[in-house]
């Protein structure tokens, strides 16, 4: 097919405006930080509660029932991590990330015993969640809950008031989070340490985590063990 010299002429009005916008284009995503990290980090307790199988379920529901099943999930976990005094950071899909300011100071055995006891609250309200479930005809669901500490880098996003948390206790704790059995809570290494003196738990060192040479980073499960009123103390169902 020809092209008359009119469309000819039209090309070459089009083509310079379509370089000059695509330029622009590139400069503002190149130009400007989406995440600003401001230099603060912080030594917390940082936490993960990772629902299991979701993508199977989700397939087969409609958006009006994923809807009220990931809000019914999503929503107690958020409320009793408040409950506890953590601060949720975001839901990443069928999680929650959250972190505990209070165990910034690694002495506060208090704040320690609020982080696990979040962790047991969450498992301990499975057959409720699944009953509001159940109710609304929708599928059960399982979870596993991941805790540990270390150190976390605090960042803020555009556009976002909310502050964001990257570094490797974050990305430890997602990475042990597959060790828990459904429905449990595993802790990482550094957390174990600060905590292993407690009276009130059992703790049971599972699998590690394989920091990919020949260094296995430590990982247990967390029991009460029935010793004294914890449970009662800082219980929180829904």
């Amino acid at each position: 097919m020809r092209i008359s010299s009119q469309e000819t002429e039209n090309y070459d009005e089009i083509i310079p405006k379509f370089e000059n916008d695509r330029a622009n284009s590139v400069s503002k995503l190149t130009g400007g930080d989406t995440i600003t990290f401001s230099g603060k980090c912080l030594e917390c307790c940082v936490g993960i509660v990772d629902m299991v199988n979701s993508t199977k379920i989700s397939s087969v529901l409609y958006n009006s029932k994923l809807t009220k099943y990931y809000s019914i999930f999503l929503n107690s976990m958020s409320n009793i991590v408040k409950r506890f005094d953590g601060t949720i950071i975001k839901n990443v899909g069928d999680s929650i990330l959250y972190y505990f300011p209070q165990t910034s100071d690694q002495k506060n055995k208090e704040a320690l015993i609020k982080c696990l006891e979040c962790s047991f609250s969450m498992v301990e309200v499975h057959d409720i969640i699944n009953d509001k479930l159940f109710q609304e005809k929708l599928p059960t669901l399982d979870y596993r809950v991941s805790v540990d500490f270390g150190t976390m880098i605090m960042a803020t996003t555009q556009n976002s008031l909310c502050e964001d948390i990257f570094g490797p206790t974050v990305n430890m704790c997602n990475k042990i989070n597959h060790l828990a059995i459904p429905n449990t809570i595993v802790i990482g290494g550094d957390l174990y340490q600060l905590v292993r003196h407690l009276n009130h738990y059992k703790f049971d060192e599972v699998k590690g985590f394989s920091l990919g040479t020949s260094l296995v980073y430590p990982t247990y499960s967390i029991k009460r063990n029935g010793r004294g009123p914890i449970g009662s103390k800082f219980g929180c169902l829904l």
